[in-house]
């Protein structure tokens, strides 16, 4: 009797399966069986985790990097799951910083610079039951002042708001979404702590969400997303979503209206920039959630067809399967340039009744234009609007290979990535590829070189100018002479001749005052025929031509 009443109290039935339902059942698996490579392990995270266990917490490995080194995949990031909150975490190193209020985290910092390595630490959460945590009627931005004080907090829709209330490490893994993301290793004794089957779903390569799919998702709108990331990731390795974990994906997806902006736009990059955003488009039309997640992630969809959008798509795939940086600027400039080259080319030609603009402004208003109608407040200041402006506004620049305008333009900051943009237009045609090839050379090169770079470029523009004058500086044909009209003296012959070919001089002079690419040049003075004598002289003078004629 008193068994009984003491399970009724922990909520488990008559059988002993309702605990173990909702908790799961420890396994833990060795070595032997689950085969992880200690060598494919973080040095760093293992450094945390031997820190946390020697302080004397329980530390293990969690989440997406065991799920990859149970594949034999290396994870590219590494989380800690301990019982030690993140003040006790925050003690044990000296550069840690706690961060979040929907869920509180730290981050300890290993290096500096772009070498440096973040390995996230989280406390184990209790597993809470939504309808015994506090209520409240907005969200995270209107409710701000009353969340401050709470724990555990939900708003009327049942999304969770706050989620700091820490418990053991089963509750922890009952509210994490799937089960491949629920294991824990420990690198130390390399035992794997298993508590939903999860090696089990990764050995039949299947996603499936822990507990009842709908509501985890109406916990947490955002798990719409990440089960749309993970199995774009997985879809290589041949991994299908469970029936039941995708069912309500589309019915859900309503929910995500009441998330943040802001963060609907953080788990957008995600998406992007995770080396899979070609696998995520074709997830996204699978699943038939191609439109209404976030506006711009409509307008990466509805582009990805597009030869330039696909390059760049496929260029940031490339770049992070080698393990190099990528930018979100980068990415959202190559999605959103056709709205600012058409906006572009709309100003400066006065379309639509508005007056030309001349080419430089006419790119400031449009894109401008650009942010205010695709990114907006959210995203559309800030470093990563001054890099997207900055990579499109370098555009015009490639086309001015002369001067001073090469070697500062090489100098800065954004250049590497202005000049990627530049290369991908060539690769589709919309720059010649001969200019993207002479950046390339002209960025490396040493000084020697670069000035028969640029002696290279006046010698073409020379030619051109010459093929120009000779097409627009043809003489006209002379009229028909009237019968009986003497024929021209010799000497007025050849005045016409010195006259032509000053003409030609000059011509070839102006014309070369501004070069294409708008480098200018001194204006040679015009040479002027110095007067003869009358009468005097042999072979025609030029004055006397004009003599004999009047």
């Amino acid at each position: 009797m008193i068994k009984k009443f003491i399970d009724k109290l922990l909520g488990k039935s008559a059988g002993g399966t309702q605990g173990a339902s909702r908790f799961g059942k420890r396994q833990e698996v060795p070595a032997e069986v689950h085969k992880i490579d200690p060598a494919l392990v973080d040095e760093r995270a293992k450094n945390v985790v031997t820190t946390l266990q020697q302080a004397g917490y329980e530390a293990y490995v969690v989440g997406g990097a065991v799920r990859d080194l149970l594949l034999g995949l290396r994870p590219k990031d590494f989380d800690v799951a301990t019982n030690a909150t993140p003040e006790q975490v925050k003690s044990l190193f000296r550069r840690a910083f706690i961060i979040g209020r929907r869920f509180r985290i730290v981050h300890v910092v290993y290096g500096r610079g772009r070498e440096h390595e973040v390995i996230e630490v989280s406390t184990f959460r209790a597993y809470m039951d939504n309808t015994a945590a506090e209520q409240v009627s907005g969200n995270e931005r209107t409710s701000k002042g009353e969340l401050a004080s709470m724990k555990h907090a939900v708003d009327a829709s049942g999304r969770v708001l706050r989620d700091n209330v820490w418990g053991p490490q089963e509750e922890d893994a009952a509210r994490r979404d799937f089960t491949v993301n629920a294991m824990y290793y420990d690198p130390a004794n390399q035992v794997v702590v298993d508590y939903h089957n999860g090696i089990k779903d990764a050995q039949k390569l299947t996603l499936r969400m822990i507990g009842d799919p709908a509501t985890r998702y109406r916990e947490d709108p955002v798990r719409i997303i990440r089960a749309i990331r993970f199995s774009a990731k997985l879809a290589a390795l041949g991994f299908k979503m469970e029936a039941k974990t995708a069912a309500p994906l589309i019915e859900s997806s309503k929910l995500l209206a009441d998330v943040p902006q802001s963060r609907l736009f953080d788990e957008m990059l995600k998406l992007l920039q995770t080396g899979h955003a070609i696998a995520t488009i074709e997830q996204l039309n699978k699943l038939g959630l191609a439109r209404g997640i976030y506006p711009l992630l409509d307008v990466v969809v509805e582009r990805a067809d597009q030869p330039f959008v696909k390059a760049a798509l496929q260029d940031t795939d490339r770049r992070v399967g080698e393990g190099k940086p990528v930018a979100p600027s980068f990415l959202l400039a190559c999605v959103l340039w056709a709205d600012v080259r058409d906006g572009w080319a709309q100003r400066q030609e006065g379309r639509h009744g508005q007056r030309a603009q001349p080419p430089f402004p006419a790119l400031q208003d449009a894109i401008d234009d650009v942010f205010n109608s695709r990114i907006g407040d959210v995203s559309g200041r800030g470093k990563l609007a001054a890099d997207m402006r900055e990579i499109w506004m370098m555009q015009p620049r490639f086309d001015k290979r002369t001067g001073s305008t090469p070697y500062s333009l090489v100098e800065q900051a954004r250049f590497r990535a202005a000049f990627d943009f530049m290369r991908l237009r060539a690769d589709v045609g919309e720059v010649g590829e001969a200019i993207a090839e002479w950046w390339q050379e002209f960025s490396t090169a040493d000084d020697v070189r670069r000035q028969d770079l640029l002696e290279q470029v006046r010698e073409e523009q020379k030619v051109r100018q010459r093929v120009r004058v000779r097409e627009t500086a043809q003489p006209p044909k002379a009229p028909a002479k009237p019968r009986g009209e003497p024929a021209m003296r010799l000497h007025d012959a050849d005045a016409s001749a010195n006259s032509e070919t000053e003409q030609d001089d000059e011509l070839e002079v102006e014309a070369g005052a501004v070069p294409p690419d708008g480098e200018a040049v001194p204006r040679k003075r015009r040479r002027r025929r110095k007067p003869r004598p009358a009468g005097g002289g042999s072979g025609g003078g030029e004055g006397g031509g004009s003599a004999e004629g009047a």
